[in-house]
């Protein structure tokens, strides 16, 4: 699925919470409905590629930006410890829903007590407890969940298309995001029940890249799997050029990494 799918699917979800039991059309015209959005990195607004996508799925069930949609779009910028005041600032501000990012996002607005749908980066929502059941969320929270098993599955069958004496794969993973370590384990176990050994290189701050670095500079793996989240894409470019001096396969999770990749 591509992004502007999984986008689709986040704006219809959106709709729902917005609306409730109504439709777009019987909404009346001085109504306007306030969507925030939340994420770790830079906000999701109008600009944005994610942001613009929302925007226009909105406008095609009724929902117009500057019309009867106002958009409160914010970013952590990387720093995880102001997502709860974001979230307050917003709740006050009388979001009707907020569509966030990553797990620790999500598990915050979860907290805030904020009508919430996931968009992508959350991991498996169940297990990490965001919520009940896939068919019975409850509480204030839907959206997306990442079937890390399926599509680990996927990516280390390219990664032994590129490289078919494929033995080893350096998996980078955010250690300090609960989402995010249960999907490398996800990952390490697909890899491992098809015969491929897994270097673990887990980070919590931009220091602990050179670190892993100097970890495959004295062990070196056949290929790179690196888990997105906030922190490893913030520094993605150094591991883009790691691989790139070593010519190592690698592999990453979203579409835009590729092309910042190449």
């Amino acid at each position: 699925m591509q992004r502007r799918d999984f986008i689709a699917l986040v704006g219809a979800s959106a709709v729902s919470w917005i609306s409730g039991p109504f439709t777009a059309s019987a909404q009346t015209a001085s109504k306007i409905y306030r969507l925030g959005t939340l994420a770790a990195r830079n906000p999701i607004d109008d600009k944005s590629h994610f942001g613009s996508i929302l925007v226009r799925v909105l406008a095609e069930r009724g929902y117009a930006l500057g019309q009867n949609l106002a958009l409160d779009a914010r970013g952590a910028e990387g720093d995880l410890h102001r997502v709860p005041q974001l979230l307050q600032e917003m709740k006050a501000g009388k979001v009707d829903a907020c569509v966030v990012t990553g797990y620790p996002v999500a598990v915050a607005a979860k907290t805030a007590g904020v009508p919430t749908v996931v968009a992508f980066g959350a991991g498996d929502p169940v297990a990490t407890g965001l919520v009940q059941s896939l068919s019975r969320p409850g509480g204030n929270i839907t959206g997306i969940s990442d079937n890390a098993a399926e599509l680990s599955t996927k990516r280390l069958s390219l990664l032994k298309q590129l490289n078919p004496k494929l033995r080893r794969v350096a998996m980078l993973w955010n250690k300090d995001d609960l989402g995010m370590a249960m999907r490398y384990q996800v990952s390490a176990d697909v890899a491992q029940s098809v015969g491929v050994a897994v270097m673990p290189l887990g980070v919590g701050e931009p220091n602990d890249f050179d670190e892993a670095f100097a970890a495959m500079n004295r062990d070196p793996p056949d290929a790179i799997l690196m888990v997105a989240d906030a922190l490893t894409i913030l520094n993605r470019k150094c591991v883009f050029d790691y691989a790139a001096e070593r010519k190592l396969p690698a592999i990453y999770e979203y579409d835009f990494l590729v092309r910042d990749a190449a």
